[in-house]
């Protein structure tokens, strides 16, 4: 982007699988490059702390990758009865809700930043999922609210084209996650099996290098890009 890149780490409050401690302690071996802020996504002012945090410490914001996600198993009608609204709530509020409310306020303080040669001031990078396009059996709720994420991208990008800022959004497959970790290594193998090529899940890195290159690609703006070896899901 022509300008010095900074980071902050935002942990959801309420994901078990976030460890604020081993944030913090990220955190401090990554040194100058990174600092970390504890902060409720759906939470208007603990959102715009964390924001802040990195505003602080790094003297502006021109990025932001969003990566919310919750995913509860659950169907429509089960044999424990109807799905429940408080779930359903509760996901699309964290996936879809939190995504946007991170962007506006992203938004917000990049617009006040200074623009590179190009007039660009920032970029922002929202998480959706192959189950917006292919969700499975029990993922309502959960497609429901990544295909929300994949739907703002393009309106988004084009609501912050005269700022300067560009909205991209990457839907990933299936990818080694701690929540992925929690799982049956035989159930892992058998989930990597149904990929296409490379048979394996996704990597970390693999999705960090496709944020990269969104980050340095101007012309990359108000798209969705499937990171999915060619994953089309089954209906279970």
């Amino acid at each position: 982007m022509g300008q010095s890149k900074s980071a902050v780490w935002v942990k959801i409050a309420s994901a078990p699988t976030v460890n604020e401690t081993a944030g913090a302690a990220r955190a401090d071996e990554l040194g100058k490059n990174a600092a970390f802020a504890h902060a409720d996504i759906t939470n208007e002012t603990e959102a715009r702390n964390a924001i802040a945090t990195a505003v602080g410490v790094f003297g502006g914001l021109q990025g932001l990758i969003s990566c919310a996600g919750i995913a509860p198993a659950e169907r429509v009608l089960g044999r424990s009865g109807v799905h429940g609204l408080e779930s359903f709530r509760r996901t699309v509020e964290i996936n879809l809700i939190g995504s946007f409310n991170m962007l506006r306020l992203a938004a917000e303080a990049m617009a006040g930043g200074e623009a590179n040669r190009e007039g660009e001031r920032g970029v922002i990078i929202n998480t959706a999922s192959v189950a917006a396009y292919d969700g499975q059996t029990g993922q309502v709720a959960y497609a429901a609210s990544k295909g929300g994420v994949a739907a703002m991208t393009l309106p988004a990008a084009r609501d912050l084209a005269r700022s300067g800022i560009r909205v991209m959004c990457i839907a990933p497959g299936i990818f080694e996650t701690p929540m992925m970790a929690g799982m049956p290594q035989e159930v892992q193998e058998a989930l990597a099996a149904h990929v296409p090529f490379p048979p394996r899940l996704g990597r970390p890195a693999e999705y960090a290098a496709l944020a990269r290159h969104i980050i340095e690609n101007p012309m990359l703006n108000g798209e969705v890009i499937r990171l999915d070896g060619a994953l089309r899901m089954a209906a279970k």
